[in-house]
């Protein structure tokens, strides 16, 4: 893999994103400790999750059974229907980890989970309509979103299992945000079907992004002590990404940062998620924010 100069000629060429391409398997970090955790008021990034997807499931029902099963989306070789059992299969293991963390035994289960090829299995083995999909979606939501109810303000930094490793409840549902949040416009966008911009799902899905990819950077053995700072307008978000063999989401601005990025929060979301050009970067500071695209053969 290269460093990152600029933006990446994949991105900049075709509005599809690229995103099922190598073979690599996680590496999870299992502890007594959040891998992952977001510092914010306990619970807060339940409403904005429901909202997602309740309104996504919505959009999707009105789509008819051509749309579902061959519309182009911005997931190379994916239909709407196969995003969505993705999502549908996410979401059940999102309340599942949730329900096993919250009992007091972290799942691991994702130690040999590849990013791109174990969902790509998943979803080309179902053999569900579109609308058999959606129907089961709408179900899996409310099972999610009923397991995240239940949790006490304690609870939200409980462990639980999500693709970095053991990450704090609140880490996971924003993981679940995130990735409902990008899939619905993986879907929607190609329709021209503009998903509203809710200043907290943006906020949240931008504030994972930066997360994770630094994370999976750390599991990998490949980052050293850093911070990344992320300054963004439309919604106004602010907030410091620390790296150290853990990562932890601040809200503020560290005036020290080894890499500030600041702009549009669609599009430093978008960027971040592989679905959009990034920034140009100093290739020594790039793993900052290229991981992801690294842990799916982008960079």
């Amino acid at each position: 893999m290269s460093g990152l100069h600029g933006r990446d000629p994949r991105t900049e060429a075709s509005a599809t994103t690229v995103w099922h391409r190598c073979v690599m398997q996680l590496s999870p970090v299992y502890g007594s400790t959040p891998f992952i955790d977001l510092e914010e008021t306990p619970g807060a990034v339940l409403g904005p999750l429901a909202r997602q997807r309740r309104r996504f499931v919505a959009a999707l029902r009105a789509l008819d059974a051509d749309q579902l099963a061959s519309a182009p989306t911005r997931c190379e070789g994916w239909s709407p229907r196969d995003v969505v059992s993705h999502l549908d299969t996410a979401d059940g293991f999102w309340a599942w980890s949730a329900t096993s963390g919250l009992g007091g035994e972290p799942t691991r289960l994702l130690a040999n989970f590849d990013p791109v090829a174990s969902p790509a299995q998943m979803a080309e083995g179902d053999a569900r309509s579109g609308a058999d999909v959606v129907a089961a979606l709408a179900a899996t939501v409310e099972a999610l979103v009923a397991v995240l109810e239940g949790a006490g303000d304690d609870a939200w930094r409980t462990l639980a299992e999500g693709p970095p490793g053991h990450i704090s409840l609140t880490a996971l549902a924003h993981h679940a945000l995130w990735d409902g949040w990008t899939h619905e416009r993986d879907v929607l966008v190609p329709l021209g079907l503009e998903p509203p911009l809710e200043a907290d799902e943006v906020a949240g899905s931008l504030r994972y992004a930066a997360a994770l990819g630094p994370g999976l950077a750390v599991s990998r053995g490949e980052h050293h002590p850093a911070t990344l700072a992320i300054v963004a307008h439309d919604p106004e978000v602010a907030f410091t990404v620390e790296v150290t063999d853990r990562i932890v989401v601040r809200d503020g601005v560290d005036a020290g940062a080894t890499l500030r990025l600041e702009g549009g929060a669609l599009e430093l979301a978008e960027a971040l998620s592989s679905r959009a050009p990034l920034p140009a970067v100093d290739p020594e500071r790039a793993w900052l924010v290229n991981s992801l695209r690294v842990a799916f053969d982008q960079a």
